[in-house]
């Protein structure tokens, strides 16, 4: 591994990808995935027979349309819906569209780390929802936490779904969660989708599908590299491992080299050396149950105000308040 010490990057990507992979055991941020090409990608996943998340948490959106609205729009307030990590809005629409036909006053604020995400989005909505009054921005879960404090002109309804929580393990959730909490204001509300603790093959299977989309989605982080940053990774050097641990309730993603080999990467002037079957870290996918969720609440200064679940309690949505 040739190393070449730099204190300054032109962009976090440059950053992060040389801090990675100089490290030991290697990691990518799956936050990387997201260009176009990961959108898509993304898109394919949920459209999967085995991802049971989507299809969950529209269950829930959509038996529940009537309560949810009920607590968003208590005492009969204007409010902001800000959704972090929105992708395609998929499952917002139900309740945007709800929200439009009750004549309840409110602002959509979509943010995600993908503009293209964000751009296909707005342009989705004016097609689809006309009426919804859109303002979306692009930006990094923590850093759009201190835009948020800037949004307190009305009521605030934070929705984080996808059980995007479950990309942090528990430290780093009470760390989010605690800096949304500074971002509230005492009437706000955050909405949170969790995916519960389940028959392990069931997880396994909704992130190791053998059609390989998943494979394809997690190698979209070398694809990215390579197009970005001058890297010369064999993607058929590597393969997609999954791992889930019922104890802790945490899947991890890896990409683990099949062959001996040294990748160059020109924009950050380095060569990163792999030896037969070594891994980058690339993603964590925590699983959940009740007892843990209100743990979490408690050590970030939230309260449970009400939760909602599918069928199979596969998939819960829980609505917390300050405490």
């Amino acid at each position: 591994m040739t190393l070449q010490k730099k204190t300054t990057w032109d962009s976090v990507f440059k950053k992060e990808v040389f801090e990675g992979l100089n490290s030991y055991p290697k990691y990518l941020s799956s936050k990387f995935i997201y260009d176009k090409k990961g959108d898509e990608l993304f898109q394919d996943i949920m459209a999967m027979p085995e991802y049971y998340l989507t299809d969950s948490e529209y269950e829930i959106f959509d038996s529940y349309t009537v309560a949810i609205t009920n607590h968003f729009k208590a005492n009969s307030e204007a409010f902001d819906l800000i959704e972090l990590g929105a992708g395609d809005g998929k499952k917002t629409k139900i309740l945007l569209k709800y929200l439009t036909e009750k004549n309840i006053d409110f602002c959509y604020k979509p943010i995600d780390i993908s503009q293209n995400a964000i751009d296909d989005l707005t342009k989705t909505l004016k097609t689809e929802l006309p009426k919804v009054n859109v303002e979306a921005e692009k930006g990094e879960y923590f850093e759009v936490l201190e835009r948020l404090k800037t949004f307190d002109k009305r009521k605030k309804v934070i929705m984080f779904l996808g059980s995007n929580i479950g990309n942090l393990l528990h430290s780093r959730a009470i760390q989010f969660l605690s800096k949304l909490r500074e971002a509230m204001s005492q009437d706000d509300l955050l909405f949170i989708g969790f995916d519960k603790k389940k028959n392990p093959q069931t997880i396994l299977n909704a992130y190791n599908d053998p059609s390989g989309i998943t494979a394809a989605f997690n190698k979209n982080l070398l694809t990215r590299i390579n197009s970005e940053l001058g890297g010369d990774f064999d993607l058929e050097k590597f393969i997609h491992w999954e791992l889930y641990n019922p104890e802790t309730g945490t899947a991890k993603s890896f990409l683990v080299a099949n062959k001996a080999q040294s990748v160059h990467i020109s924009a950050l002037d380095i060569t990163i050396d792999f030896s037969q079957w070594e891994t980058i870290h690339t993603e964590i996918s925590q699983k959940y149950d009740d007892k843990t969720i209100s743990w979490l609440a408690k050590e970030s200064k939230l309260t449970i105000a009400d939760s909602f679940s599918g069928k199979k309690n596969y998939y819960k949505n829980y609505i917390f308040k300050c405490s």
